[in-house]
């Protein structure tokens, strides 16, 4: 292949439309915010922040437990993208996992982790399937009346004038205090 060898038309195109149909079909940003949670909360205790020629190590007795907390916060989020089934249960093991890390490792990642875990395990609850689309030819068999769709009354789409004569004279005063009948305009209550 050479460089004056065209690329195949549309490729781009197609591999985007191919991966956000893939990623509509599941709680691919709930996915991605448990795993962005699970890398602060693993890296950090382990981290050596070095200031000039001082190093500040972050090593603690739990980076043990940071480390797993992490660990199961990434695979979790791989679990949302692969396994969309068990996304109810992924979803709160994140947020208990975001919970236990508060203390047991540097605040959950100085809240940086907590935050995304937490976030990313309510939007795993929250999500759900969508519906297919309906194709074109199943929306134009179902109308009613007039064009209108089969589930919408034809008598409440439209006003219609008041033909009967009998009802042209009378009030349609519903409250009962009009003059005609002796009421001030006070409702009784009871």
């Amino acid at each position: 292949m050479s460089a004056e060898t065209p690329a195949v038309s549309g490729q781009f195109t197609h591999r985007r439309t191919q991966f956000r149909a893939w990623r509509g079909t599941r709680p691919f940003w709930a996915g991605l915010f448990v795993m962005l949670g699970g890398l602060p909360i693993a890296y950090f205790p382990y981290a050596n922040l070095q200031i000039g020629h001082l190093t500040l190590a972050m090593q603690t007795a739990g980076g043990s437990s940071s480390l797993i907390i992490g660990v199961l916060l990434v695979v979790l989020g791989f679990t949302l993208w692969f396994q969309k089934h068990v996304r109810t249960f992924a979803g709160v093991a994140a947020i208990l996992l975001a919970l236990v890390s508060i203390p047991l490792s540097n605040l959950g990642g100085f809240l940086i982790g907590f935050l995304f875990a937490l976030i990313g395990g309510a939007m795993a609850v929250s999500w759900a399937p969508g519906a297919p689309p309906e194709s074109e030819q199943a929306l134009g068999d179902v109308t009613g009346a007039g064009g209108a769709p089969e589930g919408l009354d034809p008598d409440t789409t439209v006003l219609k004038p008041v033909q009967d004569t009998a009802e042209l004279g009378k009030s349609n005063d519903l409250s009962g205090t009009s003059p005609a009948n002796g009421a001030n305009g006070r409702h009784s209550a009871g």
